[in-house]
């Protein structure tokens, strides 16, 4: 793992550097690299732009860790907003949303579980209604069982609904077992966030193999994978494993973040690969750009010289 991961990934939580860095306007240059955009419009403008290159999109409204029930039902308005203007514009066929339940009820100290479980239902009828899906964002090991909880809920009615599990976890291959069915979707990532020895592998080698063994239980089951990786080792294996497994092309997607590796996302859709690229949007990126930087150091240097810019 990289030394600089572990320090990134703890300022992703410091007040004061989240306050200097948001209040700086040169520190943008950066944060547009990874985020589009603060508004439903500039979320929506970035989707037409990556369908109109072959590509799919997942949207993230960002925020995380709420403990207001105001901001969250402003999370799910937001939400409903998004995916009206999707519809709209006519953008659904190729885009869905990614809902973190941190963000909508979770973590409230009263019924915070079951406020969630209903806001997510209402994101989810309402993502029916425009024609496409959700997928629940997978946040850090303390809150897996409540989200697969939440899953399990929400599939009864809407079985379309993805899930993501992260390969660093020890866990995750069972998981990925419990969830490689019909019908399932499910996003498998490495993992952006910092955990304890205890349930995460550290070693980046390990992680790495953790990742190939989930992608060979969830080929070899009757669900749809969606491998979300930008490492071109990992997306070679993937390949070669799909072709092991029997699996044409449109059962399964390659998954990147908006501003990583932009050719290959491109690169693959015009080989007839299904790709989707996760854009974020909304004014709380300061902890989603943290994790960015932590898993691409090298981009630290750009970031901190952006800051002491008077551009």
């Amino acid at each position: 793992m990289s030394l600089l991961r572990q320090p990134l990934l703890l300022l992703a939580r410091s007040a004061q550097v989240k306050k200097l860095v948001s209040t700086m306007p040169v520190s943008s240059g950066i944060v547009h690299n990874y985020v589009p955009g603060e508004t439903t419009e500039a979320a929506v403008g970035a989707t037409a732009v990556l369908e109109a290159d072959g590509l799919r999109v997942t949207l993230d409204f960002l925020g995380e860790d709420t403990l207001d029930a105001e901001q969250a039902e402003a999370t799910v308005q937001a939400y409903l907003t998004l995916l009206e203007q999707l519809a709209h514009q006519g953008l659904t066929r190729d885009a869905e949303v990614s809902v973190k339940l941190s963000a909508i009820g979770q973590f409230l100290p009263e019924n915070g579980h079951k406020i969630a479980l209903e806001n997510a239902r209402t994101i989810c009828r309402a993502a029916r209604n425009a024609g496409t899906t959700v997928t629940l964002d997978m946040e850090d090991h303390t809150t897996i069982d409540s989200t697969l909880s939440i899953l399990r809920e929400l599939r009864k009615d809407f079985p379309e609904t993805g899930a993501v599990l992260q390969a660093m976890l020890h866990r995750t291959e069972a998981d990925c077992r419990t969830l490689a069915h019909e019908g399932s979707r499910v996003r498998l990532c490495k993992g952006a966030y910092l955990e304890p020895e205890s349930v995460a592998f550290q070693d980046k080698l390990d992680i790495d193999k953790s990742y190939v063994r989930c992608a060979k239980v969830l080929l070899e089951g009757e669900g749809y994978p969606m491998f979300a990786t930008h490492d071109p080792r990992i997306v070679e294996i993937v390949s070669s494993l799909v072709s092991r497994y029997g699996r044409d092309q449109g059962s399964y997607e390659y998954q990147m973040l908006y501003g990583i590796r932009p050719d290959e996302q491109r690169r693959l859709a015009a080989s007839g690969e299904t790709v989707r690229v996760y854009v974020p949007y909304g004014t709380e990126w300061y902890g989603y750009l943290m994790r960015r930087l932590a898993e691409r150091p090298q981009n630290l240097t750009f970031f901190l010289r952006s800051l002491i810019s008077k551009k």
